[in-house]
Parts: structure tokens; C-alpha cells; sequence
């Protein structure tokens, strides 16, 4: 079965390498059935291996095996959160697929396969980066994810806003990268070895971690935090989010996001968590401070936002923030009930921009104030949006109830008021969109001529506005959330989840009276502050209050590059704090 392992990155490669070979003599419905096949078969291969990832399969790539206990070759290891995430990125992709059928205009011109070759490739790279067991094999699958996600943010190469956010998106990402590659260094000077396991094990044999262990933990940290979005490494992704096609930001924020998070959980847990690794005091108060300030952060800017796009990104950053502080309490059933939320989130955020991407293609507009009332004739995508509001504040039995109520079990008094608040507000945020985009619910919003969220005018991804909603563009978000909430109803999945990651089997995933409550509650709270926003008039400028929040996203480079370097000396003071006090 480990040699079925190559397959879940040979393939979307070869698929993409055919299209970029043959993709200008074929037509467009050739290329789209060619990445979709590809991508379908990568599926049905990964929920193989998912299901046969005990015991956990590990593939030397080529026979590189090592000698002398020393390795040099692509190893990939297949185990239950590997494989898991691998095969949510392929399910994502094939929605991604099918969602974009006949969807784009040609561009470049007459080059039909340039857009699935992309997306096959972003495929190829973040299930790569899911797998691998090398350190530097996963500085080399972030890199490829990055470069395929930053030309398809900017596929749309005619339109500067476009470009210029692909190029933020890869200014900071490139500086995580070169972050990460420093680390690397480090622990290959200090070890010899760029395996995560076999660094983990040098590590123990040499002692308690010293300043060059640290700085290397807080370098490919930043790194990772960058590609996660977390505060402040997370400038990028409204950006991107704002000028992405809508089926790009499904991927975006779908899953290559939390991709960072998952980075982090096992650069720690396989490198750093050992004796000789950093003190797991340490590591969890670098993640759940930094967690903690995400997700108030972004669920702040989410509920000012009125561009569709970049309220959604501001809810990825927000539950970004939760996740980093489930995965800092260090504990199996807390990561455990993260990877469910992951998933979860993964489904209602993808419909979300799903949904988005209709009212885009329609109306010629992602502002909340011009769509006022004007898609109350799309009762079944407005339907769609309500119930992915819903999932996203938490309603049981969806899987993101799941998940957030098995961290907060795990995180006490303290994480449950943060969970609920924050899934509170996202939620609420989303619920007020739908409410007066689709059923012109509330004062009629007055017209701001210098409102920073504005997404009027915008060009459809199409071919023209539609008269008519594609099937396709329907049927995507249907299955996304009814995946969301197959994951919270499915029995058993969850004690598979805590088996995965090593928890006791009585503190595995699974429903209790405190999680649906905490669920209700977070749904009540985001209905009454959506109802509330409804009764008041829209203020035609953004609070001043958030004047300071505003300001810090500036849209310049220059200042995003100032804050990633004070977000690497934070992680750094965090990180050394326990030998500091």
C-alpha cells in the first residue's frame, strides 16, 4: 500500500504536464474532463489510502532508502492526518473543478489548459506538503503550492488589482519561505539531517535546546504562520481574497490556509516536541497568544467588512486563530477536534464563496450595500448562504459544531467565551450579508462614494452576467455543506479522529450536552447581533473605533514586509520567554 503514496502527487503532476503540453490543441471541454479526471482518480486513491493509514505507511520515493541510519531521499508517510488532509484536498479540488466548468473566459488566449494545469499543480503541492516526512521536501511542496496559488490569484493578468495582489501575496509569502529556509539550516547544521523524525531524534540525544534550537522554531514557525494568515503574517489574504476568481478563494480558504496550521502541529510534534526539542510551555504560549489575538482580530474586521471577499477572508482569519489555539493546547483531543473543525470550516467557507462567486457573475458586484435586496429571486443560493452562516457560528450537527466544541471542552472556561464570541460574530457577519442581500431585510444602505470595503463594479468571472445559475455552481455548495454536515452526524468518525492523533478513546470527538449547548448559544448570539446590525441605518463611513484597525492595513508592501519582521520578533520573545523569566 506505501507505494500507492507517490501516486497522490505523481499524478495531479502528469495531469498538469499533459495540459501544459497539449492543453492549446485541445478544447475546452477536453481540458476540463482531463484535470477532472485526474483530479477524481487522486480522490479515490487518497480515501484509499486514508482508510489503510494504520499501520502508518512510509514510502521512500525512487528507493532512496537510508543508509547508516543517514537519508537523502523523498520520504512520504501516510498516516491518519497525512492522508486525512490529502484527501480534503482532493475533494476540494474536484469541486473547485466542476464548480469552474466552462467557467472562465480563455485566458491566456487559446490556451484552454492553463487554468486546470494550475490547479492540478496546487494539488500535486499541497498534497505533497500533507504527506511528505522531510523537512526540506516540505519547504519544497510549500513552494510549489505557493507559486501555483499566486499565478492563479492573479490569473487575470489583464486586471492591476489582480496582479497587484498576487504580487503581496508572494512578497510575504517568499519572506515565510526564506524564513522557514534559515530554520532549516539551522537544525541541518546542528543534526545532519532533514528528515522530521530523525532531527526530532538527533535533537533528543544532544540535550536540553539551547538559543539555536529556539531560533530555528521560530523561523520555520514564521514561515508557516505566514502561509496560516495568523496576526501578524496575515496581510496577504484579504488581498488575495479581493482579487482571486471566487473558485481560487475556495482553495485559498479552504484548505491551503489551514495547510499552515498543520504545518505547525507537526513541525512541532515530530521535531520539537522531544527533550531536546523547545518546552511545550513555550510552544503553546507562542500558539495560543498568538491564536488568541488572530481570531479577535479577525472576527473584528470581518464584521466591518461590506466587500464579500474580504469579509469571508477576514472569517478565515479569525477561525485560523481558533484552530492555532486548539492545536496550542498541545493536547490530542483538542488537535483532534481541530482537524474536525478544519474539515468542517473547509465545507461551509467553500460554499460560501461558492455562493459569493454566483452573486459576482449576476450582479457585477461582491458589496453588500449594491446587492441590497437585488438577488431576492435566488431563494436556493440565498438558502445556501443562510445555512453556511449557520454552520460557520457553530449549529450542531455540523462538523464545525463538532470540532469547536471538543477544543473548548479542552480549553475551559476561557477558550469556550473566545470560541463562542468569535464564531458569534463571523457567523453574524455572514447571517447580515444574507439577510440584505437576499431577502432586502433592514434600512436601505445609503451609497458611500469613499467606502474602503467597497466591491462594486466588479468584472464577472464568466463569459457575461448570468441570466441563469449553471447547475454546476449550484450543485457544488449543496454537496459542500452537505459534507459539512455528514462530518458532524457520521458515527464513529470522530473516535477515528481521536485515534489518529493518539488520544484515549474516551476523550475522542463526540457529541456531549455542553457542546451542542455551546453550539445553540453561538448561533443564538450571532442571530441576535445580525438582527441587531438589521435595525440600525448603515453608517455610510466605517466606525471610527476601528479607525486604528484600518489603518494598519494599508495595502503597502513596504509596511505588511515592517510587520512580518515584528511578528517574527514577537514569536521570538514568546518563544524565549521560558528562559527569559
Amino acid at each position: 500500500m506505501s507505494r500507492l503514496l507517490p501516486l497522490v502527487v505523481a499524478g495531479p503532476l502528469l495531469g498538469a504536464a499533459f495540459l501544459v503540453a497539449f492543453g492549446r490543441l485541445l478544447p475546452r471541454i477536453a481540458t476540463d474532463a482531463v484535470a477532472a479526471v485526474v483530479a477524481a482518480g487522486t480522490t479515490a486513491l487518497s480515501v484509499l489510502l486514508l482508510t489503510r493509514s494504520s499501520p502508518v505507511a512510509t514510502e521512500w520515493v525512487g528507493g532512496w532508502e537510508p543508509v547508516a541510519g543517514r537519508s537523502v531521499g523523498i520520504v512520504l508517510v501516510g498516516d491518519a492526518a497525512g492522508t486525512g488532509l490529502a484527501t480534503l484536498v482532493c475533494l476540494l479540488t474536484v469541486a473547485v473543478l466542476v464548480y469552474s466548468w466552462r467557467y472562465f473566459e480563455e485566458v491566456p488566449h487559446k490556451n484552454p489548459g492553463a487554468f486546470p494545469a494550475l490547479v492540478l499543480l496546487f494539488q500535486a503541492g499541497m498534497c505533497g506538503f500533507s504527506l511528505t516526512g522531510d523537512l526540506f521536501d516540505a519547504f519544497v511542496f510549500f513552494e510549489l503550492m505557493g507559486v501555483a496559488a499566486y499565478a492563479l490569484t492573479g490569473y487575470r493578468v489583464e486586471d492591476s488589482k489582480a496582479v497587484q495582489g498576487a504580487l503581496t501575496f508572494g512578497v510575504l509569502n517568499s519572506l515565510g519561505a526564506y524564513a522557514t529556509l534559515m530554520g532549516i539550516g539551522l537544525l541541518y547544521a546542528r543534526t545532519g539531517e532533514l528528515g522530521m523524525r530523525q532531527i526530532g531524534a538527533r535533537l533528543d540525544g544532544q540535550g536540553p535546546a539551547d538559543a539555536l534550537v529556539v531560533t530555528a522554531f521560530v523561523l520555520v514557525a514564521s514561515g508557516l504562520l505566514v502561509k496560516a494568515a495568523a496576526v501578524p503574517f496575515h496581510f496577504w489574504l484579504p488581498d488575495a481574497h479581493a482579487v482571486a476568481p471566487s473558485p481560487v478563494c475556495m482553495l485559498l480558504s479552504g484548505v491551503m490556509v489551514e495547510l499552515g496550521v498543520y504545518g505547525v502541529w507537526r513541525v512541532h510534534t515530530f521535531v520539537f516536541a522531544g527533550p531536546g526539542g523547545v518546552p511545550s510551555a513555550d510552544v503553546g504560549l507562542c500558539l495560543v497568544v498568538l491564536g488568541s489575538v488572530t481570531a479577535v482580530l479577525g472576527a473584528l474586521l470581518c464584521w466591518q467588512q461590506h466587500h464579500l471577499k474580504r469579509l469571508l477572508a477576514y472569517s478565515t482569519i479569525a477561525h485560523t486563530g481558533l484552530f492555532l489555539v486548539g492545536v496550542g493546547l498541545l493536547r490530542p483531543e483538542s488537535t483532534a477536534g481541530v482537524a474536525l473543525y478544519v474539515v468542517g470550516h473547509a465545507g461551509a467557507k467553500a460554499a460560501l464563496f461558492a455562493c459569493t462567486g454566483i452573486l459576482l457573475d449576476r450582479y457585477g458586484s461582491v458589496d453588500e450595500h449594491e446587492l441590497f435586496g437585488r438577488a431576492t429571486g435566488l431563494r436556493l443560493v440565498g438558502v445556501l448562504y443562510t445555512v453556511a452562516a449557520l454552520a460557520l457560528a457553530g449549529l450542531p450537527p455540523f462538523g464545525t459544531a463538532l470540532g469547536k466544541g471538543t477544543v473548548e471542552e479542552a480549553s475551559g472556561f476561557a477558550g469556550t467565551m473566545l470560541f463562542t464570541v468569535v464564531s458569534a460574530l463571523t457567523g453574524a457577519a455572514v447571517l447580515r450579508v444574507a439577510a440584505r442581500v437576499f431577502r432586502g431585510l433592514g434600512p436601505r444602505p445609503r451609497r458611500a462614494s469613499e467606502q474602503e470595503t467597497k466591491g462594486g463594479d466588479e468584472e464577472p468571472e464568466t463569459r457575461g452576467r448570468l441570466s441563469r445559475v449553471p447547475l454546476p455552481m449550484v450543485a457544488v455548495p449543496v454537496a459542500l455543506l452537505a459534507g459539512s454536515l455528514a462530518l458532524g452526524a457520521w458515527p464513529g468518525l470522530g473516535e477515528r479522529a481521536g485515534a489518529g492523533f493518539g488520544g484515549p478513546p474516551e476523550l475522542a470527538p463526540h457529541w456531549t450536552l455542553a457542546s451542542v449547548l455551546t453550539g445553540l448559544v453561538s448561533v443564538a448570539c450571532a442571530a441576535g447581533c445580525a438582527v441587531l446590525a438589521l435595525r440600525r441605518d448603515t453608517p455610510q463611513e466605517p466606525y471610527a473605533w476601528t479607525e486604528p484597525l484600518r489603518r494598519l492595513h494599508s495595502g503597502h508592501i513596504g509596511d505588511y514586509v515592517a510587520w512580518f519582521v515584528l511578528g517574527v520578533a514577537l514569536l521570538g520573545a514568546l518563544a524565549f520567554s521560558g528562559s527569559l523569566l
